[in-house]
């Protein structure tokens, strides 16, 4: 879906008004180019459709409210010096980001019929929305030219944060299964997310299992094709494919009953004594498309997948890793590893559909079967984590990239050496360690740490450390 922003424009009467209407043909031409849609006060509503007094700010908030959910972030655009009371009482109750820009002077037009003075009505606009407690977010050259590449990559930016609190402010993720027993490390506080707009759904596995026996025989059919086309498999692994699919149809009928965005799921050991299959490969199906899907019951990263993805673009694969090995003895490098529901959209080639090697040693073959194993695609990636701490959300980013670099002779599972951009991998180890952090991080790919910590502080209260 397009993102739509409520164009604002600020005015202030001893400055020259032809620079509204230049302005907000300039600012709305530039976002359509971008593939954005805007929506703006009409022109006569007020003078020059732009807001000056606490009345045009009126005005403006009446116009977000007849407008509500059809926005997905404010631009307030300062094309001069702009008043400071009429922006308040505009954009008090937006409920939604809000970027602040101010056009720059030029040199050689700071006669009265020319001179801007943006920079100085920005600062003392964002004094006093600071001051009545409406977040925004800054451009990042402060006198920004809407012309210009650095405007571009702002409205990029602040569009993903858009998309970031969006779908986090009410977003529900589905438990499916108690807690995997042997793992206090993924205990959640279900209040914690309620207050921040997260709503947790819990349902047995019998529910699971219910469904899984009594699946639509067509839609298993059709389930079956799907994970026939999704990856290869091996050959011993044929006569688990039907309940592979009946669980994929199961899981498909609880995110439309209880309108999921996520999932967490217990994936050992019921799956694999009861119907000889590991969950795996249909997580990765729902990772692939932009659902989040969190095995061993990780709530906490099943909803840090979910802002990662919107952060690199809306239903982009996300997934969930072990830190799990140190790489030699490289200080900026460790081996991140899972069994693995790793979506086909981050592998290079087709994944194949294998028995859990693991789980086979200690419960026989064929008794594991959908572990969804390939290689790596390269790249820069976002990594993160969430924890739910004394009715908090907190948590960590950083930045590095997947290598080339094997993990290692006899490595099994899907893996790859992480490189951490500043070189100190083992400082985010300390820091896990130190401060209660599961060995689960999510991550998908792009350089957005600065949007995810950005969208979750500034905008919805969580408390995320750069790292």
């Amino acid at each position: 879906m397009k993102t739509t922003f409520a164009l604002f424009f600020g005015n202030r009467g001893f400055f020259p008004e032809s620079l509204i209407a230049l302005a907000r043909t300039e600012v709305e031409s530039r976002l359509k180019s971008f593939g954005f849609d805007t929506i703006s006060l009409d022109v006569n509503a007020t003078r020059y459709g732009a807001v000056e007094t606490t009345e045009e700010g009126r005005v403006y908030a009446e116009f977000l409210e007849a407008n509500r959910g059809k926005y997905d972030g404010v631009i307030l655009s300062l094309p001069n010096f702009g008043d400071e009371n009429g922006a308040v009482v505009a954009l008090e109750n937006a409920g939604a980001p809000v970027l602040v820009q101010a056009f720059p002077d030029e040199p050689g037009k700071m006669g009265v019929h020319e001179r801007r003075d943006a920079v100085c009505g920005k600062l003392a606009v964002c004094n006093v929305l600071r001051q009545a407690g409406v977040p925004y977010t800054l451009t990042t050259d402060f006198a920004s030219n809407p012309k210009s590449k650095a405007f571009a990559g702002d409205i990029r930016r602040f569009a993903a944060i858009c998309r970031i609190v969006k779908g986090l402010r009410n977003f529900n993720v589905g438990v499916l299964g108690a807690r995997t027993t042997p793992f206090k490390t993924v205990r959640i506080d279900e209040i914690a997310f309620q207050r921040r707009g997260v709503n947790v759904e819990t349902l047995d596995l019998s529910d699971v299992f219910k469904r899984m026996r009594s699946a639509d025989a067509k839609a298993v059919a059709a389930k079956r094709m799907e994970l026939e086309g999704y990856a290869r498999r091996n050959p011993c692994c044929a006569k688990r494919i039907d309940a592979l699919a009946r669980l994929g149809v199961a899981v498909d009928a609880i995110i439309d009953e209880y309108a999921l965005d996520s999932v967490a799921l217990r994936c050992w050991d019921e799956f694999q004594t009861e119907w000889g299959i590991s969950p795996c490969v249909i997580m990765s199906m729902l990772n692939d498309r932009g659902i989040p899907a969190a095995c061993e019951t990780d709530v906490d990263n099943a909803v840090m997948m979910q802002a990662l993805g919107l952060a690199a673009g809306e239903g982009a694969p996300v997934a969930v890793f072990d830190v799990n090995n140190n790489y030699r003895n490289a200080k900026d490098k460790a081996v991140f590893f899972h069994c693995s529901a790793v979506p086909k959209g981050m592998l290079l080639g087709s994944g194949v559909i294998e028995d859990h090697p693991i789980l086979a040693k200690s419960m026989g073959p064929d008794t594991s079967v959908g572990v969804h194993n390939g290689k790596m695609k390269p790249g820069p990636i976002t990594v993160a984590s969430l924890r739910t701490e004394n009715g908090k959300l907190k948590g960590f980013v950083t930045e590095g990239e997947i290598t080339t670099l094997d993990p290692g002779k006899g490595f099994f599972g899907t893996g790859f050496v992480f490189r951490k951009s500043d070189g100190n991998m083992n400082g985010l180890f300390n820091y896990m360690a130190e401060n209660g952090y599961r060995h689960h991080v999510a991550f998908a790919y792009g350089m957005n740490g600065d949007v995810v910590r950005e969208a979750l502080v500034k905008y919805l209260g969580y408390e995320i450390d750069v790292l």
